[in-house]
């Protein structure tokens, strides 16, 4: 335990951050400034909406700022005149220069969702997820100019179940975070931790997630699109095409065979509808039967209940 509260800013933009801003309140720390990304316009007015971290900042009566960018020399300067002990990164969005990451005593340290150096970068809850891996987990780095590759103070391994998807990690590892980050940085500072360098065996990276991303292509295998699935529920959520062309997102299926493709002797084309009754369509291989779903505009949904409202003819297509 340190004999004095740190001194510390706090990056950070969406609810992932929020546990880990809170512990570090919780526990005495001097939170002196809460840097986070400018409000964004969301909603139907289109009216700017501050994020997550920015709101509970300023109920909290803590000094928030929004900057666009941290290069220029103005930002630099006011982010070391705050004199801190050291300051916490989770999920804030903007890359860090070295002028930012020397200014603290203890330097910055970071709350990554991954087991580093497995699944450095932008989308490692995902990835994990598309990858079928079988844990994840969070790392407390010391963060340098390279992309998640500074040395880990603290780490710790949670498994991947399988039914486990993006929503159900996310706000595990988001609490595992925030457990992590207040002895990672006494320790730090007591002396008691040694950083340990990653090693570059093993290293991949979590590449940002694009829109199509999220489209289930049916000529894959259904174990592979049942992931995928998983990857983006609830949120945004998987999506295909209904015969009509009406969008459909897909939040949970399960996999009912795994091993029969379009060659077996039902012959069933990729996306067709092989159970009108149970929502079961045909993969590059195997089967998926689809749970719960979302229409453009209404509430998710068990399948049962899109089928009495949607009428779905076995032997058509999903594109």
């Amino acid at each position: 335990m340190v004999e004095r509260p740190l001194r510390l800013a706090f990056l950070g933009t969406p609810d992932f951050a929020l546990p880990t801003l809170r512990a570090l309140l919780d526990a005495g720390h001097e939170v002196a400034c809460v840097y986070t990304q400018p409000p964004r316009k969301a909603g139907r007015g289109h009216k700017p909406r501050p994020s997550p971290v920015q709101a509970e900042a300023e109920r909290r009566g803590i000094k928030v700022r929004t900057p666009t960018s941290l290069k220029d020399e103005e930002a630099q300067q006011a982010f070391a005149a705050l004199e801190l002990d050291a300051a916490v990164v989770v999920a804030y969005g903007l890359i860090l220069p070295q002028a930012i990451l020397a200014a603290p005593r203890l330097g910055c340290l970071n709350v990554h969702a991954s087991l580093l150096p497995r699944w450095r970068g932008a989308a490692p809850i995902q990835r994990a997820i598309l990858a079928g891996d079988d844990k994840t987990g969070v790392s407390i780095m010391q963060m340098d100019e390279g992309l998640d590759t500074g040395p880990v103070l603290m780490r710790e391994e949670v498994p991947i179940g399988p039914d486990a998807d993006a929503g159900q990690l996310h706000d595990t590892l988001a609490e595992l975070g925030a457990r992590l980050i207040v002895p990672a940085l006494e320790g730090l500072e007591a002396g008691e931790i040694e950083p340990e360098p990653q090693s570059e065996e093993g290293a991949i990276y979590a590449d940002k997630l694009a829109p199509a991303d999220r489209r289930l292509d049916w000529e894959r295998p259904a174990i592979e699109l049942e992931r995928l699935i998983r990857a983006f529920a609830p949120k945004p959520g998987a999506t295909t095409a209904l015969p009509d062309g009406e969008t459909l997102k897909v939040l949970r299926a399960k996999v009912l065979r795994a091993e029969v493709g379009p060659a077996s002797p039902s012959g069933s084309k990729p996306g067709t509808i092989v159970d009108d009754k149970h929502f079961q369509v045909a993969c590059g291989l195997g089967t998926l039967r689809l749970k719960r779903v979302q229409r453009a505009g209404k509430g998710p949904m068990d399948a049962e209940d899109f089928l009495r409202g949607y009428t779905l003819e076995r032997g058509s297509v999903l594109s």
